[in-house]
């Protein structure tokens, strides 16, 4: 694996772990921003990997937001455009791909940090971890996914108002919300996470892209449209042999054996 700066990745059992790497708090600058996208693409495409856990390194922050030191440079709208549409790139990628990812969320999660959660298939937070959405308090708005994904998360009513005042909420109130999958004592989040995603990758990476593909484009239809997609996604994996295995396995009372095929 290719060896970058400010993102670093392990693989183990199938699961690939990236972790942003950024003293002291893994703000996201464009050069971390650049070798978080190599490593997506990096992930994504190899065979090995059937699921993908993100997180920070140290114990204070998951991710504490763009490095706003880099704001006093973007002096036009182009140049804010830009800024904003590159990163939504970026954190699209994770929401589309064909292998879940998993925010392994170990300390703050702000801004663009939170947004980068919210790309996340599923989340995984520490208990005394915090996330909000502070972009207000610079005079500005999230601009990397932030007011299109958290309405779509926890409502509309209550999206605008952590966009609005600004406040931070802890990770049992983001588990309350539903923001968050499941809150874990802080020293245990990476561990949870990486479990979930080598329960995962025990399954095959054909259904796996499948079901994604389903929930992800579907979700995003009229509901008349999205069942027809969810057919025609059904439909396709019983093409597969890890559909006959997996009907197989059930008949015979053993554990499938999956090719991802």
């Amino acid at each position: 694996m290719a060896e970058r700066q400010f993102v670093k990745i392990t693989l183990e059992d199938r699961v690939a772990i990236l972790t942003i790497d950024h003293p002291p708090v893994n703000a996201l600058n464009r050069a971390t921003m650049q070798d978080l996208s190599d490593a997506i693409d990096e992930v994504i495409a190899n065979p090995e990997v059937k699921a993908v856990v993100v997180t920070g390194a140290g114990q204070i922050a998951f991710v504490a937001g763009a490095d706003i030191n880099e704001f006093t440079t973007i002096t036009t709208a182009a140049q804010s455009t830009e800024a904003a549409r590159n990163g939504q790139a970026v954190f699209s990628k994770i929401e589309s791909a064909p292998k879940p990812f998993i925010a392994a969320i170990n300390g703050v999660a702000l801004g663009g940090g939170m947004e980068l959660a919210m790309a996340c298939h599923l989340r995984v937070i520490g208990d005394r971890a915090k996330m909000g959405q502070p972009e207000i308090n610079l005079g500005i708005i999230p601009g990397w996914g932030g007011t299109q994904r958290l309405p779509r998360i926890v409502g509309k009513a209550k999206a605008i108002e952590l966009i609005l005042t600004g406040d931070q909420i802890t990770a049992q109130e983001a588990y309350r919300l539903n923001l968050v999958n499941k809150v874990i004592p802080g020293g245990e989040v990476l561990k949870t996470a990486r479990d979930l995603g080598k329960k995962i990758a025990q399954k095959g990476a054909v259904t796996i892209r499948a079901a994604l593909d389903a929930i992800t484009s579907g979700s995003v239809q009229p509901l008349p449209q999205g069942l027809q997609y969810e057919a025609s996604q059904f439909a396709v994996l019983f093409e597969t042999e890890d559909m006959r295995e997996g009907v197989n396995a059930f008949l015979q009372k053993r554990q499938p054996v999956f090719k991802d095929k």
